[in-house]
């Protein structure tokens, strides 16, 4: 029989109930594992973590409210022995690079068997990373593009730009900004010209595709 004080303490996070309860009753069966409570969101998960000081987080990423990502940032940041592991059906490799960021230990997809989860859970908490095939090539993927541009937009710039996607037009900018028309024609010219836009709506598409503003 297995010593109570040696078993893996795990909280399961999702937001849809069906799915807590069936991935608890999975790891309820392994005897070394005890699933000591459940949230349905990311802020539940926090206040759990301080309340039930679980070993290892089964973490849904994607949930109303705090989303998963950053619950695993906070969690991991106040509460460093507990180790997250994202179980979700994303295999986006912005939302894998993310998690992974945000502390996550390991990234699993939610067709994963009971015997793999388990597993998983297990080298967790001895600090062993699992990734899910899909996973790892996501990252793979992710380090392997290219770097976004760099456009070296000054201050002014860019505050002009955020007018120019919220539609105004230059005097309009102009007033906002305390500027003369000329200047703020000057300084869009150049906004136009370090983003090699032809047009202010090709630059505010640039802008809003490489999340400049």
């Amino acid at each position: 029989m297995i010593d109570a004080t040696n078993l893996i303490r795990v909280l399961v996070v999702d937001d849809h109930d069906m799915i807590r309860r069936g991935l608890s009753m999975f790891l309820d069966g392994f005897d070394d594992l005890m699933i000591v409570g459940e949230a349905a969101d990311g802020a539940e998960a926090i206040a759990q973590c301080e309340a039930l000081q679980p070993d290892v987080v089964l973490m849904d990423l994607v949930m109303p409210g705090t989303d998963g990502l950053t619950a695993t940032q906070v969690i991991r940041e106040r509460f460093p022995h507990v180790q997250v592991v994202a179980l979700t059906s994303s295999s986006d490799q912005e939302i894998v690079s993310k998690a992974m960021q945000s502390g996550a230990i390991s990234y699993l997809m939610k067709n994963v068997s009971d015997e793999q989860l388990a597993d998983a859970v297990r080298a967790a908490h001895h600090g062993s990373s699992t990734l899910a095939p899909e996973a790892a090539q996501a990252l793979i993927n992710f380090a392997s593009r290219p770097p976004s541009p760099t456009y070296s937009l000054t201050k002014r710039e860019i505050e002009i730009l955020k007018y120019m996607i919220d539609g105004l037009s230059n005097p309009e900018i102009a007033q906002i900004v305390y500027l003369s028309r000329a200047t703020v024609k000057y300084h869009i010219r150049n906004i136009l010209a370090k983003l090699n836009a032809a047009n202010r709506a090709e630059a505010v598409a640039i802008a809003l595709k490489n999340n400049l503003v």
